[in-house]
This record gives C-alpha cells, sequence and structure tokens, in this order.
C-alpha cells in the first residue's frame, strides 16, 4: 500500500483503531460453581467528551434545596412538577434517591428492566481539569499525581496485548474505535501490534474495496539498513490492514439490526458496533465516542423554564442510542456477553456560571448497561455542603476511583488474572487494592467470586506464576527499582528485558532477603519487563524507566 495513499484514507470520518473504598456488586451472581467462559464477552466503552455534567444528569433529590441554591438559572425542576426530573428508584433510602435528567428516558426503562446501575462519585488522585490530559489519564490508567502522570500507552491495550497475546496475530482486531478521526491513545500497548484504520459511515463493504485496492506488491528484497526494520513493519501491517477489512467486511455483512435506530451520530456508532457483534465478529473491546459536553455556557437555553437546552440535547442522544443498543442486542440473544460502560474525563462544578453554564469540576458519574448486571446505586449521594463550604464550589470527595471500576470488570467479566491486572494498571491492583477491594458478584448465573476462576488460559507466557506475589516500586522510577517479596520469599536474581525481549542483565541478590533494590540509572527511558527468580518460583513485572 502506498503510504500517501493510506494517509488519505485514515483521515476519513470514523476513526477505527486496532491493537492491540466500597465494594459494590456490579453484575448478577447465581452462586454456581463454574468458571465463566470469557470467549464470547464483549465491552462496549462510551466516551462522553468533554466532561459531563453529572449533578445535572442525576440530581440528589435529598439536597434539592441546597442544589437549586447553587444553580439557580440552571436547575432542574423538582419532582411533581412540568418538566420534572424523574426519580430513579423510590424503594430507595431518601438519602439515596436520585432523580435523572428528564431527557434521560431510555435510562429510565433500562434501570426499571434490570439494565443499568450508577456508580457514584468516580475520579482518581489529584484531578487534572485540562481535558486533553485529564482524557489521556483515562485513557491510560493514569492520574494527577507526579508517579501516574505520563503513561504513554493505553490500559486497554496492555490489557489486550496480555491476556489476548495469543490473538495478536489473528485476522480480527482486538479493538474497534469509532466516532473520532483521532487516534486513542487507550488502545495502544507498550509494544504496537496493529495499525490505526479510520472508515466512513457504515459502508463496510466499500472500505474492504477500498483498502484492498490500495495494497501493492511489497518489495521482495528489504535492504540491511536503518530502516529495514520500518520497511518490514509497513509491510506486515498493510497485511494485517487487508486481513481485518476482509474479516470486518464480512462480518458487518453477515450482521443485522433488529430495530431502526435514531438517526445521530452515537446511534450510528453503536448500530456498526451490534452489526458486527451480531456477524461474529471475535473483537473484545470497541470504543465509541459523543462530544460537546463542554458546557461552560448556554447549557440550558435562555429564559427556559423547562429543563431545555444543549446538556438536555445531549443527554437525549445518549439515552436513545443507549436504550436502542442495549434492546437490539437483547432482541438478537445478545445481551448477556455484552457490557456497556460510559465515562467523561472529568465532571462540572456544582455551582453553575454567569454564561448559563458549569465550569470544569472534579468527580462524576459512570453509568453500566446491560442484561447481566446488578441494578441499582454504587455509592451514595455527593454531599452538596462540600461545595457550599468551598470558595470554588467544588466536590472533591472521590468515591470510586475509576480504575478500580475498569479492573473489576475485566477481572469479574473477562476473568482476568490479578497479574495481568498488574501489567493493565502498573501495579496499582497491588498498591490501592483495586483486586482486592473490588467489585463483587459480577456475573449472572456464573460464581466468579472464587479467585480460580481468575486465571490467564490466553496468555503466552505460562512460566511465570501470580506476579501479584510480588511487589515493584517505584514505577515509574529513574534511578532505583525494588523487588519486594511480602510472603519472605528469597529473591535471588532479577534478569532485564527489554520491551521487544532483548536481554540486557541479570542482577544477584548477595544478600538472598525478602527485598532486593536495583540501579537502573544506565537504562534509557522506555519500558522494561523484569524475570524475578524467587524460592517460590518465578514472576513477571513490567516497568517504566524515565529521565
Amino acid at each position: 500500500m502506498k503510504r500517501r495513499n493510506f494517509i488519505k484514507l485514515t483521515s476519513t470520518a470514523s476513526a477505527f483503531s486496532l491493537l492491540p473504598t466500597e465494594v459494590f456488586a456490579l453484575f448478577k451472581s447465581a452462586g454456581m460453581t463454574s468458571c465463566p467462559d470469557p470467549s464470547t464477552k464483549k465491552i462496549v466503552l462510551i466516551q462522553l467528551a468533554g466532561a459531563n455534567d453529572g449533578l445535572n444528569t442525576i440530581v440528589p433529590l435529598n439536597q434539592y434545596d441546597t442544589y437549586a441554591t447553587l444553580r439557580p438559572n440552571i436547575k432542574l425542576n423538582n419532582v411533581g412538577s412540568s418538566n420534572a426530573i424523574i426519580n430513579l428508584d423510590s424503594t430507595l433510602a431518601l438519602t439515596n434517591q436520585v432523580g435523572l435528567h428528564p431527557s434521560l428516558i431510555g435510562f429510565k426503562n433500562l434501570y426499571d428492566k434490570g439494565f443499568m446501575r450508577i456508580i457514584q462519585g468516580v475520579g482518581y488522585p489529584s484531578q487534572d481539569k485540562s481535558h486533553f490530559k485529564s482524557t489521556d489519564l483515562w485513557l491510560s490508567g493514569g492520574d494527577g499525581t507526579m508517579a501516574n502522570n505520563y503513561l504513554d500507552n493505553g490500559w486497554v491495550g496492555r490489557f489486550l496485548e496480555n491476556y489476548y497475546a495469543n490473538f495478536l496475530n489473528s485476522n480480527f482486531p482486538l479493538g474497534i474505535q469509532l466516532g473520532s478521526n483521532d487516534n486513542s491513545l487507550g488502545f495502544h500497548g507498550e509494544v504496537e501490534h496493529g495499525m490505526s484504520l479510520n472508515i466512513s459511515g457504515q459502508d463496510l463493504s466499500g472500505f474492504y474495496s477500498v483498502v484492498n485496492g490500495l495494497g501493492g506488491t511489497p518489495p521482495t528484497n528489504i535492504p540491511d539498513s536503518e530502516y529495514s526494520s520500518l520497511i518490514q513493519y509497513i509491510i506486515n501491517n498493510d497485511a494485517a490492514t487487508n486481513s481485518y477489512a476482509q474479516t470486518i467486511s464480512s462480518s458487518f455483512n453477515s450482521g443485522s439490526n433488529s430495530l431502526t435506530y435514531p438517526n445521530t451520530s452515537l446511534s450510528n456508532q453503536l448500530k456498526t458496533v451490534a452489526r458486527f457483534i451480531s456477524g461474529g465478529l471475535q473483537t473484545k473491546v470497541y470504543l465509541v465516542k459523543i462530544g460537546g459536553f463542554d458546557t461552560h455556557d448556554m447549557q440550558v437555553a435562555a429564559n427556559n423554564t423547562a429543563h431545555l437546552g444543549a446538556h438536555a440535547n445531549l443527554l437525549t442522544h445518549i439515552s436513545e442510542a443507549i436504550n436502542t443498543f442495549i434492546t437490539d442486542l437483547n432482541n438478537q440473544n445478545m445481551g448477556n456477553d455484552v457490557i456497556t460502560v460510559t465515562f467523561s474525563e472529568f465532571g462540572r462544578k456544582a455551582g453553575e456560571n454567569a454564561s448559563l453554564g458549569t465550569d470544569h469540576g472534579e468527580i462524576a458519574p459512570m453509568f453500566v448497561f446491560g442484561s447481566a448486571i446488578n441494578p441499582g446505586i454504587s455509592g451514595t449521594n455527593i454531599n452538596l455542603a462540600e461545595a457550599v463550604l468551598a470558595n470554588n464550589y467544588q466536590v472533591r470527595t472521590v468515591q470510586h476511583d475509576y480504575r478500580r471500576i475498569f479492573s473489576t470488570v475485566l477481572q469479574d467479566w473477562f476473568g482476568t488474572s490479578n497479574q495481568t491486572l498488574d501489567m493493565t494498571f502498573y501495579n496499582h491492583t497491588t498498591n490501592t487494592g483495586f483486586s482486592n477491594n473490588k467489585i463483587a458478584n459480577l456475573i449472572k448465573d456464573q460464581n466468579v467470586v472464587n479467585t480460580t476462576c481468575y486465571a490467564d488460559k490466553l496468555l503466552s507466557i505460562n512460566e511465570f506464576q501470580n506476579a501479584y506475589e510480588v511487589v515493584v516500586y517505584p514505577n515509574p522510577t529513574s534511578e532505583l527499582i525494588t523487588i519486594n517479596s511480602p510472603n519472605n520469599n528469597d529473591v535471588y536474581a532479577v534478569s532485564i528485558y527489554s520491551i521487544d525481549g532483548k536481554f540486557i542483565g541479570r542482577y544477584k541478590n548477595p544478600l538472598m532477603t525478602s527485598q532486593f533494590s536495583i540501579n537502573v540509572e544506565n537504562l534509557s527511558t522506555g519500558f522494561y519487563t523484569l524475570k524475578i527468580e524467587t524460592t517460590n518460583g518465578n514472576f513477571s513485572k513490567k516497568v517504566i524507566v524515565r529521565r
């Protein structure tokens, strides 16, 4: 394929990327003893770009008067009045009752059917209120602290390249992105196993024809030069592009939708995803996107006593799109294999501004949808008294770190082990307890709480035992890195490999203790794999070296 033609192709409309303190019950469980089969499971991530206003999305009914004081001009009408907020569940205790925005009729429908759960107060430490930086942090698995602020690849990519290592050379993409020209950081792995493609609309057959027609005959002899590896990389990716294009076109043509979707961007993206799944495409993670949530001004229409305006229109779009998508999947008997999760880079201030809008805040709710989840609310209503006391009207208390939610989904939906969670979130599962203090009882009719179910049956690196038994810190590092075996297993050697598998060196622990430190000042910035040899077996850890 000529690179100029590929660049033209990748600049088209919808982007398509390839690869690679409270415990709450998210999924249903009937106490069965068998482990789940993750091979058919899929997750759809919906990005609400721009920072959705969580407080006008779900209103804490027990604090409505405080809410109305903080938002005199953009508040939603109380329950019982015209165009009022929707009481989600009157059976809950009053302190936990929330009102949905009047535009979220589809969400209410899904909740009543048992297909929706709200997760309150989601965020991360040291919130960065830059749209670009915070989006990168959510996608990379980072946070606002110095130690976790500079990750340059994504948690989805790391998960896919580790958990589905045996599928990296398959003829289907492990991850697909729709709805944006920009390739998501979230799908970039530590080692790039694929490339990014962009496709327009829903003409997947046309997409295959264009890609297949652009391909030329690759050179038979690659010169031995500094460019040889790059040339081979391009050739391999061109071959993968044609293979992926044929597979996704075939799946799209074989698939179907059971009902008519609204004619909006998000609906069309989800319509395509449903058709892929219906057609048998084995892709594991989908990412779709809707923008416009940066509502600094005119969040509601001027002189409007109801709820109409820009934010209401956006919520109507996502409510109708998700309701149609979940209904479509259930109509085609695919609902039990797909869950859908929304996220936004941060929330908005509890107090309105002078432009009928809201400014950048910190925490926000997340929504999880699917027939396999436990409906309800995780967490408690946010405390608006915190915003009243703050001069900047912020609510900062994080009830759930977003990584705990995603790590729980990966473990209890896909059956991911602690080892892969460590590789996915760089030891956050160890340091903050995401995998221990996690969302329990996740999957309907399957008991996956038993930790024997959390095994990487698909991992290609089988020589390493459960890496959760050793801790590596700090990570990232610039000088020293320390390996600690909390079970008092003696660490007697550590070998370091570059990300492409090149052996760097082996370092013996002269004292044969359970803790051993290595100086890595001589290593270049990059990603490395440690093979840790202990008296209880070998373990693998990935580390980042930064300068």
